[in-house]
Parts: C-alpha cells; sequence; structure tokens
C-alpha cells in the first residue's frame, strides 16, 4: 500500500473543516502533543499536516559528503595558532552555513545528560501537575505549550516546547518546575559562560576586537526553550518544526542521540548528524542584522520521527519581550562607503514580537527592518 504524499495531504488539508475550532480542542487540553500520544491515536490529526516543502525534491548527489563544520576548543585559551584556526572556521561557518558544532566546549558531560534527563523529567511528568505551567503568557518565567504560533503558523508542529527566562534577572528556584529545577540553574550558569567565550570568537570573526560583542551586551539575556518530540504514528505528514531562522543574536543547541534537525545549505536540506558531546551553535536574525549580513541566520527545521521522544535545549541570547531602549544596528567598524548600512536599528523586544507575529514557516522578520 502507497504512503500519502504531502500533496495529498495539503488537499485534504484546504478541504473544508473548522481548523480554528480544532486547533483550540487541542490547546484547551493543555496536554500538547505527549497528550495525543499518550492517547494512542495512530493518526496524525489534520492540524499537523505539513505543505509541502519546495525543497523537499531537489536532488542531492553529494548531500551524504556535506555536514557543518564541527570546531574543537580544546586547548584553545593558550594557544594563539588554536584561536586563530578556531576563529577562521568560526568565520566560514558563520558566513555560508549560518551553524557549527562545537566539541570540548568546557561544559561536563554530566551537566549535558543531566539536562537531557530533567527534559525528559518534566514531559513525563503527571499531566496535571504539568497543566499549572501551560500558558500563551510570553511575559511568564515559565511558558508551557505546545507551538508558540500555533493559531499562526502554516501548520501545528509535533512538539511540545517549555521556555524559561533565565537572565538577565535569574529566577528564584521556587519559580521553576521542581522536576529540572536545579539542572536549569546549573546548566544555564556554564551555557551563559560558554556563550560568552564563543561571542569573542564570534568579534574576531568579524576582525573585531574579543571583547566588542559581549560589550554590546550580545549575552545580557538567556533563555533557555527545552522541546520533546514524541514518537510520531505518521511522521511523513507533518514536521518536529517548521522552516525557520531564530530571533536572537545566537543558539547554543543541545540535542540527544536520535536527530532530525536539519539546515538549509544551497537549496539543500543537509542533516545535522548528533555528535557525542558536542553542542550545535547557530548565528540568530539579530547577529545577522548587526553584522550588516555579514554572517548569516541559517534556515532550519527538525523533521518529525516514528522513534522517540527526541529531546533537546536550545540556550537564546537575547532579552526576548524584556522591555529595553537599547538599540541594536549594523555595527559601526564594520560599515564604510562600499557597506552601507542595511538594516535599521531595532531593539530586542521589537524584533521577537515581529518574529512572534509572523509564525514559524514565512519569510524572515529581518525583511521588516531593511532600509
Amino acid at each position: 500500500m502507497e504512503s500519502t504524499s504531502r500533496t495529498e495531504v495539503v488537499s485534504e488539508n484546504e478541504q473544508n473543516y473548522d481548523r480554528i475550532s480544532e486547533l483550540k480542542a487541542f490547546d484547551e487540553t493543555k496536554a500538547g502533543v505527549k497528550g495525543l500520544v499518550d492517547a494512542r491515536i495512530t493518526k496524525v490529526p489534520r492540524i499537523f499536516f505539513s505543505p509541502p516543502d519546495r525543497f523537499d525534491k531537489v536532488s542531492s548527489p553529494v548531500k551524504a559528503q556535506v555536514c557543518i563544520p564541527v570546531i574543537d576548543l580544546n586547548g584553545i585559551d593558550n594557544d594563539p595558532i588554536l584561536i586563530k584556526s578556531s576563529v577562521d572556521k568560526v568565520r566560514g561557518a558563520s558566513e555560508t552555513w549560518g551553524f557549527f558544532q562545537v566539541i570540548n566546549h568546557g561544559i561536563p558531560v554530566r551537566v549535558l545528560e543531566e539536562m537531557l534527563d530533567g527534559v525528559r523529567r518534566f514531559y513525563e511528568d503527571d499531566t496535571e501537575d504539568k497543566r499549572k505551567w501551560y500558558t500563551r503568557d510570553g511575559l511568564k518565567t515559565v511558558v508551557y505549550n505546545s507551538n508558540f504560533d500555533l493559531y499562526k503558523g502554516v501548520s501545528t508542529n509535533w512538539r511540545d516546547t517549555t521556555y524559561c527566562t533565565m537572565a538577565p534577572n535569574p529566577p528564584s528556584l521556587d519559580e521553576l518546575p521542581k522536576s529540572c529545577r536545579d539542572i536549569l540553574v546549573e546548566y544555564s550558569r556554564e551555557v551563559m559562560k560558554l556563550g560568552r567565550f564563543l561571542l569573542e570568537l564570534l568579534s574576531e570573526a568579524l576582525n573585531l576586537k574579543p571583547s566588542h560583542l559581549n560589550d554590546m551586551d550580545c549575552a545580557e539575556g538567556l533563555a533557555l526553550l527545552y522541546h520533546y518530540y514524541p514518537a510520531c504514528p505518521e511522521p511523513e505528514l507533518t514536521l518536529g518544526v517548521t522552516e525557520h531562522t531564530d530571533y536572537d543574536f545566537f543558539t547554543v543547541l543541545l540535542q540527544d542521540h536520535i536527530g532530525g534537525l536539519q539546515v538549509l545549505y544551497q537549496n539543500q536540506w543537509i542533516d545535522i548528524s548528533p555528535v557525542p558531546g558536542a553542542l550545535v551553535v547557530n548565528i540568530g536574525d539579530l547577529l545577522q542584522l548587526i553584522s550588516n549580513d555579514k554572517f548569516k541566520s541559517g534556515v532550519h527545521r527538525v523533521l518529525a520521527n516514528n522513534v522517540g521522544p527526541r529531546v533537546s535545549v536550545a540556550s537564546f541570547f537575547t532579552t526576548g519581550l524584556m522591555p529595553s531602549s537599547k538599540l541594536y544596528g549594523p555595527i559601526k567598524e564594520l560599515l564604510s562607503e562600499d557597506s552601507p548600512p542595511k538594516y535599521r536599528e531595532t531593539t530586542p523586544r521589537e524584533y521577537s514580537l515581529c518574529h512572534n507575529a509572523r509564525g514559524l514557516g514565512r519569510t524572515s522578520a529581518l525583511t521588516d527592518f531593511k532600509l
């Protein structure tokens, strides 16, 4: 028996049915995608049907040999040759892929494993205990729901997400879920240290002094987004995350062994296969903006899978929706007569609101800020 094609799915999806009512019914369960799986569904509900991807059918004879750069940070602190080599690799990756992985980054394997275990504990906790965190109020310290853009996205994604604001105003332990509060604090502390170091490399990759991006407070804000992708009965019909770019300065991603993350490179979807102990780093829209397009905010997505759950933790470096009058525009040292500014100034809050209003799967919010 032939499997259902994406085109057939869209055709069915376009039939007259009350999508908004189905979205509301799903949202009101406050149980997310995991609630559907716990109910032992065998068919993916229509709200999750994904439209055809314009890159799905592009042939890729060299796809298997292409992968994002992996940068070894071991011993980099005291070795000028290693620093230069790493900066060159960061520059190349940031200008072309918008993605790279780092190994020997200084965060203990124990902390990485405990963070992933904490994510599993939270989502596999009793549904009633989790419901108290379920909200669509983006200003809360902890925001647990399924699809932040549930009513705006081009399709509903097969995942649940929790958003925790960890800096610049760290929450108290009582404000965090008991199942993972201690490791959220420890992991945040570790990833902030790594983030500041990565900003030094990114600054040098832009031919700026190492402290430049840190002095601009690009690591002032940190939000942890921890995701849960349950096994999907019909993974060919939906996506874990629709294609998008991140709205922050940059993201540090911890993923488990299952995989599914892909980056768009030369009109090909390339797998970012998990590397034991590695962290994925990707450039966000705000860094593309302040670098005046020297660095690229990489388009990426996550596939649904019939095995799971897949869990991941994305560390977003931005103050996000926090009120701030601090403006960010193209860095003056990167501008010249031949390279005038391409974007107007904005605050992280303004940019985040613009990004969230669009939902995933649409054109980047950067287009709204071009001069």
